[in-house]
């Protein structure tokens, strides 16, 4: 090893000197390092700790993962220690050739930051090649007539080392008649010559064995040994003379093969035979690149000539005559070097993946230009072609090192055709380009973006739980998980705890989800703050806010504030003035719904009314007021049912019924509130009257029927069939019309009889139209009801009346508070209670007077007692006769209309058989 090198030496002092100032001049002492070493040391040798000489601890080297960086891989770094090992076998001669000086240079590059320091290796020659002859023995013939002095060239050897290693001299056997002479050629190089000292007899020796020793100045000396035979021949007076003993030329190194070099001249004074010349080369195997005419002496050029490989060629030449004798020349070729080498570029410590964040001036890559041209052919510039964030640097001769230039952004451009171009000076100049490609490296400098400033979401309430409401959605233009984007809920306005309850995202997608249904009138709106975060370390994150709407639908029907339920659950009601004008302003219904907007809209509407078109009901306001002043004949109290519709689709409703009471004061309107019970619907009233009639007149009928036929089986003569009609059927103690009175049933009685021919006949039993005053008719002085004596003399006079179709009364006769009141035009009971109760009332009284013998039911006017109440225009006519309604079945008798008979009236019809009775019937 080299280790007592000066340079070495100062590296190597200045970590111990000045540790702390190492990192800041490592650059510098990077092209101090210089290592001197034997050349042949063993592969794992060690050259040298570089590590140390670079200022690097052990601890440093796997972060700074030290290594070389070279074209031949003859060193290599220890990972452990950092020591420079050899690699592969280092031979002097075969890297360096005959240069004087021998040296390997090469970059060593650490990472993290990445630094390159150049390192110097010098190899040093060893004596480990002896000399060598070109050939192992050589022949000459010396003719005996040569004189002493002559002198004889021989073949040199070769020696492969340098210097002291390769310095030659010659030594030859000892001998009487021949010495040796070194002689050293323009190159420095020496080669033998071979003197003759005394006079040659061939008659006495014929030949000569000599040996010729080459000897090198190595320790030890290498030495070598080519033979010599001298043939002595016969006289030749003249020896052949060469025009010149050395020729030169220079030769362009591209000229074409086959061009002449030169023509060597020899003469010889000999005649004959022994004048003719011959030219060759003395070591005829070594010539490769040139060609020699024996005959003209013209050397031409065989192959092309490189002046990178070859600078320089000696060629010795022989002449030799007919007889023998040879004469020598030297010719020494010097080639010229052409502009004919292009500038090769070699990348080296190129880096797979370039960080994006790497700083401006950050060394990438280290470039080497070798062209094997020389002088200003040799000279080399590089540049950058294209506008790419990078720039050459020079760095030593024929070194240029990579680096940034600019901000480098993998998500602008990911990767970057560098091109260099290498020009050298020649004239014309040749040129060379190489490209690489850079491959930006991804670090997570990318925050994620969304899509949107802010999310708006509209979800309708009464919503599915775990139903998608929304997406939101980010982008990171950053690679693998740089730009892997998750989604979380960050922050609300809802509670902690009520968020989870609410809703959810989506860490992958952004979808949102609802985890519960939505109630617009509990929660009309929040807001969310959903952050997008990557994966990258460390990572980066953004947030964006989600308003969600919650939309409403009609899912709450309105709710009647007023009027309200009494806090006993009574109705309340509302006075109105008796002289209340049209438009007078009564009450207003208010009520209200939880949905909004046109769900929230409400409209007011008149279900019923017990008064239609007494009071208008505003649409949307929901004020009641008069339509018209109050009649005499409208009641003091009405009833308003109202139902208040929403606007949604479908709608949804509510009632509120309405108490009003026609009154001056609040003591006129007591009585009215506290005497009558509750209305109840007229058209329920009437229903259930007529079920009730229509029940009692099927029983009556199946008793007549019944009775019929068991009267048929026991009497089966044809006067039996007339018993039924006898006054002792009427005993006191038989059973009277119930005096319900007050369901509005006029007291009529009927008498069935049916004959034995099948035929019955049924009588309609009417009060005498002449009463005895003061005289009961009651049996046994019971309660019962009051009934008339049939009078059989009318009933033979007036033949029975078919049923009367002409009863109805239109709706202006009809009895009540108003004549605009709404009824059924068939002549069905009045449709309100209170109509209905105060007719009942009035068919009453006239029934007491006509009891008591002051009027009559029947007789003169006919009034009823009506007129007095309701005027001489209300007469019997209007009250409706439901006897005319009943048929018996299988009979054609029909009910005996007694007004009909009282009035002197024919029936409208033949249909029914008369039959005369004298017997007299009571009840």
């Amino acid at each position: 090893m080299g280790s007592g090198a000066g340079e070495r030496r100062g590296a190597e002092r200045r970590p111990v000197l000045f540790p702390f100032l190492l990192s800041l001049f490592c650059l510098a002492l990077s092209e101090q390092i210089r290592y001197r070493i034997p050349e042949e040391m063993p592969k794992g040798s060690v050259v040298g700790n570089l590590a140390k000489d670079l200022g690097l601890s052990v601890h440093e080297l796997p972060t700074r993962n030290l290594r070389v960086s070279s074209e031949k891989p003859y060193f290599t770094v220890s990972a452990e220690s950092g020591e420079l090992l050899v690699s592969s076998r280092l031979d002097r001669e075969q890297i360096c050739g005959k240069k004087p000086a021998c040296a390997l240079e090469f970059e060593a590059v650490a990472e993290n930051p990445l630094n390159f320091y150049h390192v110097n290796v010098e190899i040093e020659d060893i004596n480990d090649h002896a000399p060598k002859f070109t050939q192992n023995s050589f022949e000459l013939q010396i003719i005996e007539s040569t004189k002493p002095g002559a002198r004889f060239i021989l073949g040199s050897a070769y020696d492969a080392d340098i210097g002291t290693n390769s310095f030659q001299n010659y030594q030859l056997s000892p001998n009487d008649h021949f010495s040796l002479v070194n002689k050293e050629k323009l190159d420095g190089s020496k080669y033998p010559e071979l003197v003759l000292k005394m006079p040659l007899d061939r008659e006495e020796q014929k030949s000569y064995h000599l040996t010729l020793t080459a000897f090198d100045r190595g320790n030890p000396p290498r030495t070598s040994t080519a033979q010599i035979q001298v043939l002595v021949t016969d006289a030749n007076d003249n020896p052949p003379v060469f025009s010149q003993d050395i020729y030169r030329v220079s030769l362009r190194e591209n000229v074409s093969p086959g061009t002449t070099v030169l023509r060597v001249v020899a003469t010889d004074q000999d005649e004959g035979v022994n004048g003719e010349i011959n030219f060759s080369f003395s070591e005829a195997g070594q010539m490769t690149q040139f060609d020699l005419n024996s005959n003209t002496g013209e050397i031409t050029i065989r192959n092309t000539l490189d002046f990178e490989e070859v600078k320089e060629y000696t060629i010795i030449l022989e002449a030799k005559d007919g007889g023998g004798m040879i004469a020598q020349c030297t010719v020494e070729i010097e080639v010229l070097d052409e502009n004919d080498s292009v500038p090769e570029m070699i990348f080296q410590s190129l880096p797979d993946v370039i960080m994006e964040d790497t700083e401006q001036g950050t060394h990438i890559a280290l470039l080497k230009i070798r062209d094997k041209d020389s002088g200003e052919n040799g000279e080399v510039t590089c540049k950058l072609e294209g506008d790419v964030p990078f720039k050459i640097l020079i760095y030593s001769r024929n070194t240029y090192k990579l680096v940034t230039d600019g901000i480098l952004d993998r998500e602008q451009t990911s990767e970057y055709n560098v091109t260099i171009t290498a020009t050298d000076k020649g004239k014309p100049p040749l040129a060379s380009s190489k490209s690489v490609i850079l491959h930006i490296g991804d670090v997570n400098d990318n925050a994620p973006v969304f899509h949107q400033l802010s999310y708006v979401v509209h979800v309708a309430e009464n919503n599915s739980p775990g139903a998608s409401i929304g997406q939101v959605s980010a982008s990171d233009p950053d690679l693998g998980p740089n730009g892997q984007t998750s989604y979380s809920i960050v922050a609300s306005d809802l509670g902690p705890q009520a968020l989870s309850s609410y809703v959810s995202v989506s860490a992958h997608s952004g979808v949102v989800f609802a985890q519960r249904a939505f109630d617009h009138e509990q929660l009309r709106a929040f807001e969310l703050t959903l952050q997008a975060r990557d994966q990258g370390s460390p990572a980066l994150s953004a947030n964006v806010s989600l308003r969600v709407l919650v939309g409403d639908r009609n899912d709450n029907a309105p709710r009647v504030l007023y009027p309200a339920l009494g806090p006993d659950g009574s109705a309340l009601f509302d006075m109105v003035p008796r002289a209340a004008q049209p438009g007078y302003l009564v009450t207003k219904v208010v009520a209200v719904d939880a949905d909004s907007g046109h769900n929230a809209w409400l409209s007011y509407h008149v279900l019923q009314a017990s008064e239609p078109g007494l009071f208008s009901l505003g649409l949307r306001t929901g004020e009641v007021r008069t339509a018209r002043t109050l009649g005499d004949r409208d009641a003091a109290r009405q009833r308003l049912l109202v139902a208040v519709r929403d606007g949604g689709q479908p709608p949804l409703s509510a009632t509120a019924t309405l108490h009003l009471v026609f009154a001056d004061s609040l003591q006129e309107a007591l009585p009215d509130l506290s005497d009558r019970p509750a209305p109840s619907d007229p058209q329920a009233e009437l229903q259930f009257y007529l079920v009730v009639a229509l029940a009692l007149i099927s029983v009556l009928f199946l008793l007549a029927v019944i009775l019929a036929i068991a009267l048929r089986l026991r009497h089966p003569s044809s006067s039996a069939s007339w018993s039924c009609f006898r006054p002792s059927l009427f005993s006191k103690s038989g059973s009277g019309v119930p005096p319900n009175y007050s369901e509005g049933t006029l007291p009529y009685s009927y008498n069935l009889c049916v004959t034995q021919t099948g035929m019955t006949a049924l009588n309609f039993l009417e009060s005498s139209e002449q009463l005895r005053s003061g005289k009961d008719v009651l049996s046994d002085g019971s309660p019962g009801p009051l009934f008339p004596f049939y009078n059989s003399s009318e009933s033979t006079s007036h033949p029975q009346a078919p049923p009367n179709t002409d009863w109805r009364f239109s709706q202006a006769q009809r009895p009540g508070t108003s004549g605009s009141q709404n009824g059924d035009e068939t002549g069905t009971w009045p449709n309100n209670q209170f109509d209905t109760e105060m007719l009942q009332a009035m068919i009453l009284a006239s029934a007491s007077e006509a009891a008591d013998g002051t009027s009559t039911l029947g007789g003169g006017a006919g009034t009823m007692g009506l007129s007095a109440r309701y005027g001489p225009q209300f007469t019997l006519q209007h009250v409706p006769d439901y006897r005319q309604n009943v048929y018996i079945p299988g009979s054609n008798a029909t009910l005996t209309n007694a007004a009909g008979k009282r009035d002197g009236k024919a029936p409208a019809g033949g249909n029914g058989n008369k039959k005369k009775s004298g017997k007299k019937e009571k009840k």
